[in-house]
């Protein structure tokens, strides 16, 4: 009798233990997801929802390259400018090739207005000009990473005055045999 007590004893304390185990393996989880931190990390770092982090890669990416100065002409880290930036993170993000001038890349998009963006879409501005004159990466909440001619690359507002009055439209990429080439 006193054999079964203690088995019976036994076997809930294991039962226990194993379900506190897994609760607390769960709960550890959720706070220590390599993802979970970077997202987090790169949320409060570039003023970004956590939940709208979805692309770590992208947004490890440009964390790489923040703060490198502009450099008309340049594709480096010791200057780019914003079509070479952006074509960068095509490259390396999304895996694909993309034209290095921002005109160019207009070509090669559907165009979009600003409530229609998802992270990863292309912004493009007209800045004292009739033509595309910049370029820019779309992160969500109105929130893109661009090559800027004053401060090099940095995550601008589209709500900002100045790129509010700038801004032309956004764009996502054509899929391969989507066929228009826009003008």
């Amino acid at each position: 009798m006193i054999k079964k007590f203690l088995f019976s004893t036994l076997i809930v304390l294991a039962s226990f233990s194993a379900t506190f185990a897994q609760t607390k393996t769960k709960e550890a989880a959720k706070v220590e997801d390599p993802d979970n931190l970077a997202s987090q990390y790169f949320s409060q770092v570039m003023g970004v929802a956590v939940d709208a982090t979805s692309n770590l890669k992208l947004y490890k990416f440009i964390y790489e390259w923040i703060g490198t100065p502009y450099r008309f002409g340049g594709n480096t880290k010791k200057g780019i400018d914003c079509s070479a930036f952006t074509k960068a993170i095509y490259d390396k993000v999304f895996n694909t090739n993309i034209l290095r001038n921002s005109r160019d890349i207009f070509s090669m998009v559907n165009p979009l207005s600003k409530d229609e963006l998802k992270e990863g879409d292309l912004v493009f501005f007209k800045i004292k000009s009739r033509s595309i004159s910049h370029i820019g990466v779309y992160l969500g909440e109105n929130r893109f990473a661009h090559a800027s001619s004053t401060r090099g690359v940095v995550i601008s507002n589209l709500n900002e005055p100045y790129y509010s009055r700038y801004f032309y439209k956004g764009g996502r990429i054509l899929e391969p045999g989507d066929g228009a080439v826009v003008e």
